[in-house]
């Protein structure tokens, strides 16, 4: 099976230090065939990650982590940047590109608390595993959530910085997109010491170390 970590960050989010070309290394190391880089609300990592990728072998999928009036949607496969917005507005955007529209981190700082859970039917997948949550319980509640809408789970490093690479993945056969279509993915994660790193992203956002 193919193993592609679907959400990564680069320099390009202000909360990241993590070069494209210490992504590509680093994913490579852990044994993954592909990522998606997801930076904040823009794509320019994504495609300077895809410059650097020399490897036939290795995907990297062009995505972005747009912020909505609803929560944060994880857009894969994109052509060009997706402005943050209401929610239905970004996954139309997402569709008439032909993206692929995942929750992301739905019960950690996803989905606002107060969103209606109807919001759920809009989107092809959910992230059910991202390494980043600081308690267990929201990775379950996302994978109970797909379960009982009939929903692929994603998951994703949400990594930062170049340690944190790999720590969670989506495992599928034959094509990302036929798989999340199919609903035949399967997820694979550790969120040790997430803390520790949410913490570090906060302090390079803010204090910019």
């Amino acid at each position: 099976m193919k193993k592609y970590d679907l959400h990564t960050h680069t320099y390009h989010s202000r909360c990241s230090n993590l070069r494209p070309e210490t992504l590509l290394k680093k994913a490579k190391e852990k044994g993954l065939d592909g990522i998606a880089v997801t930076d904040h609300n823009t794509i320019k990592g994504a495609l300077e990650t895809k410059r650097w990728n020399k490897d036939k072998n290795f995907e990297v999928i062009v995505g972005e982590e747009i912020m909505t009036d609803k929560g944060e949607i994880l857009a894969l496969y994109l052509k060009k940047d997706i402005r943050p917005g209401k929610f239905h507005k970004v996954i139309k955007d997402i569709k008439r590109q032909k993206g692929i529209s995942v929750i992301a981190h739905p019960f950690a700082t996803g989905i606002r608390k107060n969103a209606d859970q109807g919001l759920f039917k809009h989107i092809d997948a959910i992230e059910g595993f991202n390494a980043r949550s600081l308690f267990k319980f929201e990775n379950i509640k996302a994978q109970i959530k797909a379960k009982e809408l009939d929903l692929p789970v994603t998951a994703g490093s949400d990594s930062h910085f170049s340690s944190e690479v790999g720590r969670a993945y989506t495992e599928f056969d034959g094509t990302l997109r036929n798989a999340i279509k199919n609903k035949k993915t399967n997820i694979k994660g550790n969120n040790l010491f997430s803390f520790i790193y949410r913490l570090r992203s906060s302090l390079k956002k803010y204090l910019d170390i």
